[in-house]
């Protein structure tokens, strides 16, 4: 489980079928461990080999096709987020790396100190997002608002921007989504309470 505060950006180093390869930022060095799970743009995956400066794990067909990351080039930034331990902070809301689906970067532009972005989404998706809801957007936690159709708005504050991937994103590209876990499971939940 994770919390959506990235901690740190990676970099792949490579990615080839069925696997990724990602450099370690010095402040994550000696954190992991073979089995652990870490975030990778909000992606959960764990950890299969690691070296002092990376680490290896391995990628389903279905996280290939359901994320971003069967679409990364070697060289590109990522965002990291060590697995939550007991006791730890929940300063964003619970993220499980588990990616519903990939949306779409509709425009990004200067607000104030910070930035707005718009991000569009499957319209099958529409009923997770609400007015001041969470969602993770390349395992950022952010704040959704401004809802029009499939699109939400977020807010994003200077050192968001400049601590995440963020920075590196404009109009058009794809990120990794995911909503909100209580909303899911309320509505799987909604069909039995109604039974006598």
């Amino acid at each position: 489980m994770f919390t959506g505060i990235v901690q740190d950006l990676g970099r792949l180093r490579s990615s080839r079928s069925g696997e990724v390869e990602i450099e370690l930022p010095p402040a994550l060095r000696g954190r992991l461990v073979i089995g652990a799970s870490v975030a990778v743009n909000g992606v959960c995956l764990t950890v299969r080999d690691l070296t002092e400066d990376a680490f290896r794990a391995d990628v389903s067909r279905e996280t290939a096709t359901r994320t971003t990351l069967g679409r990364l080039r070697a060289g590109e930034r990522m965002n990291l987020e060590l697995a939550v331990r007991p006791g730890d902070g929940l300063d964003g809301h619970l993220v499980l790396g588990h990616v519903d689906t990939v949306g779409r970067i509709g425009a990004k532009y200067r607000e104030e100190a910070g930035w707005i972005l718009v991000v569009s989404y499957p319209s099958e998706y529409v009923r997770y997002v609400v007015e001041k809801g969470s969602v993770a957007v390349d395992g950022i936690s952010l704040t959704s608002y401004g809802l029009e159709g499939n699109a939400f708005r977020c807010s994003i504050i200077p050192e968001t921007h400049e601590e995440t991937t963020l920075r590196d994103r404009a109009g058009g590209d794809p990120v990794n989504l995911e909503f909100d876990i209580l909303a899911k499971y309320v509505e799987r939940m909604m069909p039995f309470a109604h039974r006598d």
